[in-house]
């Protein structure tokens, strides 16, 4: 009975997490959770396993995960500025990290504003559309903020997590770490 009310708890958390802090404004903007850009590293022998990170995409096909490499997730959606503001840093560093599997999770968005944001920051890795992954994620660095990014090791295990708008130089870094493991 114990466990059940703390999964339940849990995912309550991680709904009003990801909920925002409101219904939004007749102007059409959207309230979120945002995050400061924390970084949160987690030592090899303490990891949880990742969900498993698959389903439909934006594009339309579907995706699986490859297992045995670095992945980063990263958890966004279009009207979110800072999530605007990392999108050509991803990019870059997808581009940087050509071994490292780069996948995106849309959340709280309409299809058609996710794909035209798509296209103006030309991302060229698989975005999920099924934000149900992120409940996968509680026992571990579970997407607090919007965007969240999570980095998995070769292991398919959850080692980082930067809760709010990425650098450069704080991915790279978790990127590095991570793939010298």
């Amino acid at each position: 009975m114990r466990a059940a009310y703390r999964y339940t708890l849990v995912g309550v958390v991680i709904s009003l997490l990801l909920a925002g802090c409101g219904g939004g404004s007749s102007t059409g903007s959207r309230s979120y959770i945002a995050g400061n850009g924390a970084v949160t590293f987690i030592h090899s022998s303490d990891r949880k396993q990742a969900p498993v990170i698959q389903g439909a995409t934006l594009a339309g096909g579907t995706f699986h995960l490859a297992a045995h490499r670095v992945a980063v997730i990263n958890v966004w959606a279009s009207w979110c500025a800072p999530c605007r503001a990392e999108a050509p840093t991803l990019v870059a560093l997808s581009k940087t990290f050509p071994d490292v599997s780069f996948v995106g999770i849309l959340t709280r968005d309409s299809l058609p504003s996710a794909r035209a944001f798509v296209r103006r920051f030309a991302i060229p890795y698989p975005t999920l559309i099924d934000d149900s992954i992120l409940m996968g994620f509680q026992n571990s660095l579970f997407a607090n903020a919007i965007p969240t990014t999570i980095v998995i090791d070769k292991k398919g295990k959850v080692a980082a997590r930067i809760s709010g708008q990425i650098t450069v130089a704080s991915l790279t870094d978790l990127i590095k770490r991570v793939s010298a493991e």
